[in-house]
């Protein structure tokens, strides 16, 4: 992997629960949203808080026409010799943008800080002959629109510039690059490492257990044991099919519990809390050991893709709430807060690899931190001394907390996730 042209160092390991914050936050002003909408449209953290308005615009003149929806509306071109053409009347406060792609391939087109190249809104798949709304709030300010054609160079447009105006204009943020995501991701990959050698670790001590009869102290290793792993989610497509054999479920499998090819954690799980005698756990238990060995051995020769990071630090939480909010992964240890504990440590672990790239780019990480403690703080509330609640016995105020506190988080890890998704810039 190639050594990082930036030269800054990630700040290693975890971040405590009370350091997700930035020197001098910018509290935010709207939420945010982050999803792909079937349009094409991406709504990133770096665009408007309102959104991306649906509404057409229906001329082409140059000067800001009033749409019935009551916004300003400008239509702009998009092409190689003409982007960000139609745009000579800036104006502040919020509008929509009409992009038109009157060129002959299908472009992305940002709207950017000339000065800084950071991104106030973005529009990705533009075909040709069609036209997009992208919805912005100005300030005073520069302004340019860069266009980038598929299999072509960016083009940027002519700088406009606002200025007089009382109005603030929405978030905006630098794109990261590849070769900034590299360094946190080596620190994670040795992280991780270390991570591997506990699991071989304390999956031997949990097959001591079934080995000597002792099913007691095998539920309890398996517990530790199958924690370190769900703290180390943000690598498992690294893994490739040791994730299926280590922590796989019956999803799939045509014989279920009974089906030869459900092997590792959740096996064991079955078995441990099902009554099936030591003796019938060893094969399990010793499959389990030799798949976590195997994965701790070829880690070193795995490298992750620096492209994926963030989103992994999205994807984490979000399984939890899909998987172990829902109790689909519970094969009858009643432990699925547990995991979510877990996960919420792995991706505590993982934004403080992140921090530095996030710190100057997100408003709302200050507001992501506190979310990450309340979360931990409504989790710890069901552990009783290492017997955590199932998910069955939460009441409903407990039960609603936890859907709410988990839900939220998920939203704003959303904005990480669009954040450092890598765009291009040239």
């Amino acid at each position: 992997m190639p050594e990082n042209a930036r030269g800054a160092e990630a700040e290693p390991g975890p971040i405590p629960p009370s350091d997700l914050t930035s020197p001098t936050p910018e509290p935010r002003t709207a939420r945010r949203r982050t999803v792909l909408l079937a349009a094409g449209v991406l709504v990133a953290v770096v665009a408007v808080g309102a959104g991306v308005l649906a509404a057409r615009g229906s001329g082409s003149s140059a000067r800001p026409a009033v749409a019935a929806d009551g916004l300003r509306h400008t239509t702009v071109e998009v092409a190689t010799a003409g982007c960000g053409s139609g745009w000579t009347h800036p104006q502040a406060g919020h509008q929509v943008f009409e992009l038109n792609n009157t060129s002959s391939t299908a472009a992305e087109v940002y709207l950017t800080d000339p000065t800084t190249g950071a991104v106030y809104g973005e529009v990705e798949g533009l075909a040709p002959g069609t036209v997009r709304p992208l919805g912005v709030t100005l300030g005073n300010g520069s302004y340019a629109f860069k266009c980038l054609p598929d299999d072509a160079d960016a083009v940027t447009g002519p700088t406009v510039r606002i200025t007089g105006s009382k109005v603030k204009s929405g978030p905006a943020a630098v794109p990261i690059t590849q070769q900034e995501l590299i360094p946190p991701t080596l620190a994670y990959q040795k992280w991780i490492q270390a991570r591997t050698v506990e699991l071989a670790q304390k999956t031997d001590v949990l097959r001591a257990a079934v080995d000597r009869g002792d099913i007691a102290a095998a539920r309890r290793a398996w517990l530790s044991a199958h924690l370190v792993y769900e703290r180390m989610g943000a690598a498992y497509g690294t893994f490739g099919d040791s994730d299926g054999a280590i922590n796989g479920t019956t999803a799939g499998l045509s014989g279920g519990v009974h089906d030869a090819g459900f092997t590792g954690f959740h096996r064991v799980e079955y078995g441990l809390w099902h009554g099936e005698s030591a003796s019938g756990l060893r094969g399990p238990a010793d499959q389990l050991v030799k798949d976590v060995h195997a994965l701790e051995v070829s880690w070193p020769a795995q490298r992750m893709d620096p492209a994926d990071t963030g989103l992994r630090a999205h994807e984490i939480l979000e399984n939890t709430v899909q998987f172990e909010l829902t109790g689909r992964t519970d094969y009858g240890s009643g432990t699925n807060l547990a995991t979510a504990r877990a996960n919420l440590d792995g991706t505590r672990v993982l934004l403080g690899h992140l921090r530095p790239l996030l710190k100057t780019r997100d408003a709302g990480f200050a507001e992501l931190g506190t979310w990450m403690d309340r979360s931990q703080h409504t989790l710890d509330g069901l552990d009783r001394s290492g017997t955590w609640t199932p998910l069955a016995q939460l009441t409903r105020p407990q039960r609603e907390k936890v859907d709410s506190d988990l839900g939220g988080l998920v939203e704003r890890l959303a904005d990480v996730a669009a954040l450092t998704d890598v765009r291009r810039t040239a």
